[in-house]
């Protein structure tokens, strides 16, 4: 029986994998990686050398595939539809790889930034793989340290406040109101800097980009004041390496315990 391992890498720091995680590199035969392209080839050179640093001996074999392109125009109603196609089409990938490049016996691992319970989609994928049964495996997912913890902990911040929840959510639904009942609110996947439509409310942000890199960026502040740093940074960042992964910390009411 194929053995598949989904491993959380954290935010891109190799010191913050998990023994765990460095136990199941040393287990596996073949790593897939897909490939972003040129603007993100910095990506896999980060799993290359963190797989260089954990597993200096060798012994395993890199298989990559280019990573299809999602339609990244889709709004409303259709963004659901083509977030499936994206998955889908990676389907594809992913079961002609480990038919393909995996032997009967042999274990095969897929690397994952942060965790591959928070916005990833390599699970969902996985189990829609097995439901096709063009190849049969086993899997198992070993938990990493997400972008989210890697942030606060770079604030040498909390996520919650004593007896306050906290929610996570994406620049999406951030853009169409703040939640309600909620005073700290962690935001994923923003590419279009919702946070700018608040800068009048008693907010304090705290922002991250390339968490966990040599190109980690931290901004933290009231919101008011922030903002345009951060809108300035991302810029700049954006168009020195031509892509950009953020993240931040929300709090209404920054003073109050």
């Amino acid at each position: 029986m194929r053995t598949i391992h989904v491993i959380g890498i954290g935010a891109g720091d190799p010191d913050q994998l998990t023994l765990q995680a460095v136990k199941a590199l040393r287990g596996t035969d073949v790593f897939f990686v897909l490939d972003k392209g040129e603007v993100k080839s910095d990506l896999t050179r980060l799993r290359r050398d963190m797989l260089e640093t954990h597993i200096p001996e060798g012994g395993y074999r890199v298989v990559e595939a280019r990573d299809p392109e999602r339609d990244r125009r889709a709004g409303g109603a259709a963004y659901s539809p083509a977030v499936g196609d994206w998955r889908s089409a990676r389907a594809d990938i992913y079961a002609r790889l480990i038919e393909e490049e995996l032997g009967e016996d042999e274990t095969g691992a897929f690397l994952v930034w942060g965790d591959p319970a928070l916005y990833d989609s390599t699970i969902a994928i996985l189990e829609e793989v097995l439901e096709r049964g063009r190849v049969d495996f086993t899997y198992d997912v070993v938990p990493g340290i997400s972008s989210v913890s890697a942030l606060v902990a770079r604030h040498r911040t909390c996520l919650n406040r004593v007896a306050r929840p906290v929610q996570i959510t994406t620049g999406r639904r951030l853009a169409e109101g703040f939640p309600e009942g909620v005073d700290d609110v962690v935001v994923m996947l923003d590419a279009h800097q919702a946070f700018r439509q608040y800068t009048d409310e008693d907010l304090h942000i705290y922002w991250g980009a390339y968490i966990g890199t040599p190109d980690e960026i931290l901004v933290s502040g009231p919101i008011a004041e922030a903002a345009p740093r951060i809108e300035r940074l991302r810029a700049e960042a954006r168009e020195r390496k031509g892509w950009i992964m953020d993240t931040y910390l929300l709090r209404r009411h920054p003073k109050e315990a």
